[in-house]
Formats: structure tokens, C-alpha cells, sequence
């Protein structure tokens, strides 16, 4: 979706035209989530850039809404809004290594050495 929305509206009040857009942006959202996954993916990414007359910030998908209020706050005629949708697999966090293997030495664990 790549998409300049218009913030002034004659015959809406600003709010309304505001909770339109979020409407739109959640929609599509959910319709891009609902699509097939290519096989080996595990969930869908957005790429998303959020900006006056085209794509300035780029923002975490969780941070559009955030972005169109602030847009509203701060008075601006119009805001681009660009969501790219990127099938992605999800990477294994790696465990932090065990008491055993970081101290192999078997130091005492109050720092003392003394016997």
C-alpha cells in the first residue's frame, strides 16, 4: 500500500477523517496477514514509512496509528503512508550459555581466591 491520504475533508470533522485512515490502515493489515504464507515462512513483515509529501520516517508497523495522530496533531494537509508486506521466517534466540561452561575454572563464585 503505498497511499497519500488527505487529512482535510470538507464535510468530515478532522476526527472522523482521522479514525477513516486508521480504519483503512488496520484493514489492510488484517487482509495482508490473512494471505497464504509462501512454504518455509513463518509470519508476514512490514516494511513501513510514514511522511508528509512521500516516504520520510520510517516506522515499526505497530507505530502507524501513532504516526497518523501525530501527523493530525501537528497539522499537516495530508500524510503518505507506505506499508510493504515481506514474508519472513522467524530466527532462534540464542540460549545464554550455562554457570558450567562460563567458568570452567571453578573459581570460587564470591571472587576469592583464597584457600
Amino acid at each position: 500500500m503505498r497511499k497519500t491520504f488527505s487529512l482535510e475533508a470538507p464535510t468530515h470533522k478532522p476526527p472522523q477523517v482521522v479514525a477513516a485512515i486508521k480504519n483503512q490502515v488496520r484493514k489492510y493489515l488484517k487482509r495482508e496477514r490473512r494471505k497464504a504464507l509462501p512454504e518455509g515462512m513463518d509470519f508476514w513483515d512490514f516494511d513501513c514509512q510514514v511522511g508528509q509529501e512521500g516516504p520520510t520516517n520510517v516506522v515499526h508497523v505497530a507505530e502507524i496509528i501513532g504516526a497518523i495522530d501525530a501527523a493530525a496533531e501537528n497539522g499537516w494537509a495530508t500524510v503518505y503512508i507506505e506499508i510493504l508486506a515481506k514474508p519472513r521466517k522467524r530466527r532462534r534466540k540464542s540460549q545464554p550459555p550455562s554457570q558450567e561452561q562460563a567458568d570452567p575454572g571453578g573459581s570460587d563464585p564470591n571472587g576469592s581466591d583464597d584457600p
